[in-house]
């Protein structure tokens, strides 16, 4: 009887523990939810690097200039022109719904008035003021979610271990680890507390592992502050979504959400003399693999000292905010489209997996060839024009199993400038065939 007891607790324990698991799952999605639809943010660098326009902290760490001249550069930012409200309006209008703004880079500068450290803008530099809080403001004022950049790693805190690559490395120093640990954990509570955000975008956790900095402790921390924050993947493993760099994955990643992080040019922050801007085609067609493969972009800005952005960066910003209002039903909420095979360039699908969406970045010579969709069409339109398309049906026959290849005629008048987009509404969600022409597995 001992033993019957046991066992029906033991199983009442497992029962629970699954039932937890998949509410933590459940609520997890839910707190994922607007980032997965979301699909464009903002990235915010700006700092003092932009006085001379150099890289951010990284310059003085690879020796191309002093560490004393790099910070020559608090005299020199002023922020005279920062006008947030601005630059919300500039980010809405090129359809961002979210926005990041790098609050501390590596080279330990805040933008904000840090109580625990000294090293800001507002005390340091001709600024003056917090430059955080109303770029938090101006935000929610046009109904975009605030994310903050903050590096975990500090260049210029004399207890972090690694200054320059030239420097001495410390010793191993239990206290002076502490010391930085605390400093760290004060300077986040800061802006977690101070603004809220709903996006903590992590960098420079590289040096060390996850039990040295405490990541999991970390994360706890964070939910208790903010129970609702989404955390990128760079906190050693305790992150909520994966952060390629500039580089377009080729396939598909495994994790349910990502973000790929992208240079207009090849620069972060402002650097006058990087004139090798991506053109607007180009910004878009990355932004489109990026919905196939139901992942964000997160399209860099790089201000300059006094707070205005570039004007190379507001006609892409301007251009890619065109197209995502003519085509928005093809962006926000979709998800990953099409694996290899069933049609020649990026697809999506909508969120009931109804519609498929198909862009198209060149003038087709000829139909456009959808091949394996089981479901029956209900229509094809061209998406933000409205011009239904003809079809045919070819190489269907009644005894096999394996669809027939859609073709789809798209004349030369509906054609966008940048990318054509083409809806196919199905008789219900999409049903793949992924087998061999004989019918094999």
């Amino acid at each position: 009887m001992v033993a019957v007891v046991f066992i029906f607790r033991l199983l009442m324990v497992l029962v629970a523990s699954c039932a937890l698991a998949t509410e933590t799952d459940t609520a997890r999605q839910q707190r994922m939810q607007w980032f997965q639809d979301a699909k464009l943010g903002i990235f915010v660098h700006w700092g003092i690097y932009a006085v001379d326009g150099i890289d951010e902290s990284w310059s003085f760490y690879n020796g191309y200039v002093s560490y004393d001249d790099y910070l020559k550069q608090l005299d020199g930012f002023t922020a005279a022109k920062y006008d947030p409200q601005a630059w919300a309006a500039l980010f809405a209008r090129s359809g961002a719904r979210y926005a990041v703004l790098t609050s501390k880079h590596h080279d330990g500068v805040a933008l904000w008035n840090s109580e625990v450290s000294e090293l800001d803008v507002v005390e340091r530099t001709p600024a003056g003021r917090d430059l955080v809080g109303p770029f938090c403001k101006a935000l929610r004022e046009r109904d975009l979610k605030v994310g903050l950049y903050y590096s975990h790693l500090d260049w210029s805190h004399p207890d972090y271990p690694h200054w320059t690559r030239e420097a001495k490395r410390y010793t191993d120093d239990p206290q002076r680890w502490a010391r930085f640990l605390r400093f760290h954990r004060a300077q986040l509570e800061e802006i977690v507390t101070s603004y809220e955000p709903d996006l903590l975008w992590f960098d420079g956790d590289w040096d060390y592992g996850a039990e040295r900095w405490q990541a999991g402790r970390l994360r706890e921390r964070i939910d208790r502050w903010l129970p609702k924050v989404i955390v990128n993947s760079r906190l050693n493993g305790f992150g909520d979504y994966a952060t390629p760099e500039q580089g377009l994955p080729i396939t598909r990643p495994p994790e349910p959400w990502w973000e790929l992080c992208l240079t207009m040019n090849d620069s972060w922050g402002y650097q006058p003399n990087d004139t090798n801007y991506k053109t607007a085609n180009q910004v878009i067609r990355i932004f489109v693999d990026c919905l196939d493969m139901g992942g964000n972009l997160l399209l860099d800005v790089g201000p300059r000292e006094d707070g205005t952005i570039p004007p190379e960066q507001v006609r892409i910003l301007s251009e890619l905010g065109r197209w995502i209002r003519k085509h928005d039903e093809a962006v926000y909420a979709t998800r990953a489209g099409l694996p290899s095979g069933h049609f020649h360039g990026p697809t999506s699908l909508s969120a009931d997996q109804k519609t498929l969406y198909l862009y198209v970045p060149h003038e087709p010579r000829g139909p456009l060839a959808l091949k394996g969709i089981k479901n029956a069409v209900n229509r094809i339109r061209v998406v933000g024009n409205g011009t239904k398309l003809a079809w045919q049906i070819k190489m269907k026959q009644y005894w096999s199993s394996v669809p027939g290849i859609i073709y789809i005629d798209v004349p030369a008048q509906v054609l966008d400038e940048q990318v054509t987009v083409v809806a196919v509404l199905l008789d219900g969600p999409i049903e793949l065939h992924r087998e061999d022409a004989d019918g094999a597995p």
